[in-house]
């Protein structure tokens, strides 16, 4: 294009600043790999992605996790040259041709784009996100781990395989053995992670690889090859055993690690061991777990893979376990019960590398090799478009996968609704991944079915909401230590940002198009079958409509999907939950999946014995099954002719008037049985036929703020209620008290001048009238206080001083004057005469400035030793006193009469 200018721009060439910085952060942090030569041109990279979305291949075969890689430019154009239009291929010539002259640092902007002859727009292109899509020209990113974790390098991959013949559940003999727990005591330390986060610390950091170093060798040295002593290892993804201790030359002790930053929820558990011997019965027992019931009183199995089995015969994971047992742990220590599960088992091989899990594990690398197969299959990724719904707390991507068929026109696409399915919220469940596998494989499938279902919807799927707990072995929480199945209200968009930005996400969707359907899969571990928790509608137009879609999942999956055990209360406990906030933000049908860990319990008549799945496992094939059959009642629930839709729902209210007139049986609810709120008919029909406990997972513990934010938070508060006392703010009054309040503040004021002499206080009590009455309520209130130690109740003052009593007002009077005189002296006594009689006495109040008094004569007697060698002392006492006096006269009572 511009031979002279190549030639020189060939000659000095120097790196772009910015992409030199870019290339060391980025590579430092682990999500470039490749060679500095192998990064693709900036502009080249915008310009195709723009115009023809980036097909992500795969180096080699899907079996190995460190092939994953996006090819360059020219593989794409290679693979796909049939999807590109004439246009595109002009647009990519011109791109290759003018590449140079964009790299030169002679250029001010290497951020220009080209329009589709080839030429320069100036304009700047969009910003890419950096972390959107797999890593460029190098392997797919691997996990993120907390810097605490030791990681080996290990690589662990299992085969897919179904068992030929359905796994039967073990039956009790009631002889199985119960082994006591010995412990570290009794026993040998084989095997014991070091430095495991705990809820005293919190997630800070994270890197690929976890902790730094020098990965130790954990498991016990063998002292030859005649040691039978097993090697155990569990810091591999998704692995959880803490320590192991061998009690018995087969015996063993095992401990499971508890989520990381917790002390709670023990379930989950996945290791290795090797060093195995054939034809010896090892028994090994789980000695910390904390769910009081579990399927493995009703006959459910561990799960065991043998590496040579694998190789050798293509086995895969299979149900294995004898003596199996659940009980309590009796080495109480003070702190929540433990319970226990043992079991036996003999290897079928010597020196086999063996596995034992929970449930059929699903890791985070599983998902992005499914990912990567979609993304690089030309048909597939047409309607399949793979992006990030933001990054974990470990920076591990959070995919959201949108699935529809292209429509013909933007009214078209606007008619469309929207189905949001998500899984693994929870990271122990991996029942939720075989499902969700199971929905993608026929959803992007070219059956008729699937077709239909992509023109008339749009799908929303997130396959993995909590990476960094699948990547760790958690069984319920995040890295923040919090459930985030109790978080889908949160506001902390930094310390839960699956579930947030899932739920704006959603939001987003609901503004533009009706949600038709939510499901979030979960797996339950102490109820056998599948079913739904959904949530009642309050809405007379639309009732009982919710329970519909999982009547007709029950048909379409008689032998997995049991109706009766579906749930639709909304509890209070559970408002945080996916299924309750998408159902208050407006979508009818919101549900959560529960898919047992043990199997079917659910008898069909008309099936054939060889298929019935009574007492039996569910496989991964089963689950999968289960993904294919959501999708078919989708067909069926939105079917124009609503024929089927109309049954369902005339069975539904058949049902619940079954329901009704089991628990009313003497009330006659004849016409009036449908107004009965559902929430208080919900059946309970599951709990009473299988004798466990059914109700949903109790994550309370699990819930409130993050670990790193709680003792921010108590210092917080702390300080705000030194700093800000809020005061209590006076009630409203009526003009009534208003006027009382001020005949009280009124009075206070007069009683604050000075202090006068007794006599003039005596004068004043004997005052008649309303006068008399409130100086008595202040004596009252003054004395009575000081007794107590407390002031009277404003609205008791103010009944007081109001009261026409005059019997009360006689004996106060009589009480006030006995304490004078006791407490008096001679002089004093003289001096203030006091005259108590039955009598009435008028005073008359003089105009003249002074006091002066008539004296009367009379005998008082003498009830009480006087103190003080005081004796009993004839007083008359009839005073004239101004009405001016009387605060002054309460004020100055001496404070021995007061108490």
């Amino acid at each position: 294009m511009f031979p002279a200018l190549e030639t020189e721009l060939k000659q000095k060439i120097l790196p772009d600043p910015y992409e030199d910085f870019m290339y060391h952060h980025l590579q430092y942090y682990g999500y470039f790999k490749a060679q500095r030569g192998s990064l693709p041109n900036s502009a080249t990279h915008q310009h195709v992605w723009k115009n023809n979305n980036p097909r992500y291949l795969l180096s080699g075969s899907l079996g190995k996790r460190d092939d994953l890689i996006l090819d360059p430019l020219q593989k794409e154009k290679r693979l796909w040259p049939s999807c590109l239009s004439s246009a595109v291929h002009r647009q990519m010539e011109a791109v290759n041709r003018d590449s140079l002259m964009l790299s030169s640092p002679l250029l001010k902007s290497r951020q220009l784009l080209h329009d589709e002859f080839g030429k320069v727009n100036l304009r700047l292109r969009e910003p890419r996100g950096l972390f959107a899509f797999f890593s460029g020209s190098g392997p797919l990113q691997a996990p993120r781990w907390p810097v605490e974790c030791e990681v080996i390098k290990e690589n662990i991959h299992h085969i897919e395989w179904v068992p030929p013949q359905p796994e039967h559940f073990y039956q009790p003999t009631g002889s199985e053995k119960i082994p006591e727990i010995v412990g570290e005591e009794g026993g040998t330390v084989v095997y014991q992670l070091d430095s495991v986060p705990t809820e005293d610390s919190y997630f800070t950091r994270s890197r690929v690889g976890g902790k730094r170093g020098v990965i130790k060798e954990l498991a016990v040295t063998l002292q030859g090859p005649e040691d039978n002593t097993l090697l155990f290892e569990s810091r591999f993804e998704s692995g959880n055993l803490q320590k192991a201790v061998r009690v018995d030359t087969y015996t063993y002790e095992l401990t499971l690690r508890t989520d990381l930053y917790t002390r709670k929820h023990t379930q989950w558990f996945y290791f290795r061991v090797q060093n195995t011997r054939k034809d010896a019965t090892y028994r090994f027992t789980i000695v910390n777990l904390l769910k009081p019931k579990s399927l493995y009183t009703v006959g459910m199995k561990p799960l065991f893979y043998s590496q040579l089995d694998a190789k050798t015969h293509s086995i895969g994971w299979r149900r294995e376990g004898d003596e199996i047992k659940y009980y309590r742990n009796n080495s109480d220590d003070g702190q929540q019960p433990l319970y226990c599960l043992t079991w036996t088992i003999q290897f079928p091989h010597d020196q086999d590398t063996c596995f034992f899990a929970h449930f059929y594990p699903y890791t985070y690398t599983d998902l992005q090799c499914y990912l990567l197969s979609v993304t690089n299959n030309p048909v597939q990724s047409q309607f399949c478009k793979l992006r990030t719904l933001c990054q974990s707390l470990a920076g591990n991507t959070v995919y959201l996968l949108t699935i529809t068929n292209p429509a013909r026109t933007p009214q078209e696409a606007a008619a469309k609704k929207a189905v949001v399915l998500s899984a693994r919220v929870h990271p122990g469940e991996s029942n939720g991944s075989w499902i969700m596998k199971g929905f993608l494989d026929f959803i992007l499938s070219k059956s008729p079915d699937a077709q239909l279902l992509r023109d008339t919807f749009i799908f929303k799927v997130v396959p993995m909401l909590n990476p960094d707990g699948v990547i760790v072995g958690n069984y319920r929480c995040s890295l923040a230590g919090r459930d985030l199945n109790r978080h889908y209200k949160t506001i902390l968009k930094e310390s839960f940002p699956c579930v947030w930005h899932t739920r704006n996400m959603i939001k987003r969707l609901l503004e533009e198009r009706e949600v038709l359907l939510y499901c979030d899969f979960h797996g339950h571990s102490r109820k056998n079958n599948i079913f739904l928790y959904g949530c009642n509608n309050n809405d007379r137009k639309f009732w009982l409509h919710e329970r519909v879609f999982p009547l007709m999942l029950s048909r379409n999956a008689p032998d997995k999907f049991s109706f009766h055990s579906c749930n639709f209360k909304v509890q209070k406990c559970k408002e945080g939950t996916g299924r309750v906030v998408m159902w208050r933000m407006g979508i009818l049908n919101s549900y959560t999946m529960e898919s047992t860990f043990g199997g079917s319990t659910l008898e069909v008549l008309w099936i054939f014995s060889p298929g019935n799945k009574r007492d039996t496992h569910f496989t991964t094939e089963d689950l999968k099954s289960l993904g294919y059959h959501v999708c078919d009642t989708l067909l069926d629930f939105c079917d124009p002719d609503r024929t089927k839709f109309m049954q369902c729902l005339a069975e539904l209210k058949a049902l619940l008037q079954q329901e009704i007139h089991k628990k009313f049986k003497d009330t006659d609810l004849e016409g009036s049985w449908s107004d009965i709120s559902l929430s208080d008919i919900e059946s309970s029909s599951a709990s009473q036929v299988q004798n466990i406990d059914t109700s949903g997972s109790d994550s309370s513990l699990s819930d409130g703020l993050p670990v790193h934010l709680l003792n921010i938070a108590n210092e917080l508060n702390q300080k705000k209620k030194k700093m800000y006392k809020k005061k209590k703010r006076k009630p409203l009054q009526s003009r009534k008290q208003r006027n009382i309040q001020y005949q009280k503040n009124k009075l206070m004021q007069e009683s604050e001048l000075t202090e006068e002499a007794p006599v003039r206080a005596l004068c004043c009590l004997l005052l008649p009238g309303k006068l008399s009455e409130n100086v008595f309520y202040l004596f009252q209130s003054q004395a009575n206080g000081r007794d107590r130690g407390t002031s009277l109740d404003p609205s008791e003052m103010t009944t007081l001083m109001l009261t026409k009593n005059k019997e009360r007002m006689q004996e106060l009077q009589h009480k006030v004057i006995q304490r004078l005189y006791l407490v008096c002296t001679e002089r004093e006594a003289r001096i203030c005469s006091i005259m108590l009689s039955e009598e009435k006495h008028k005073l008359q109040p003089r105009a003249s400035s002074r006091y002066e008094a008539k004296l009367v004569q009379k005998q008082i007697p003498c009830h009480k030793e006087r103190p003080h060698g005081h004796s009993g002392i004839p007083i008359l006492a009839h005073i004239h006193l101004p009405v001016g006096s009387l605060g002054h006269a309460t004020r100055a009572l001496p404070r021995c009469v007061l108490g």
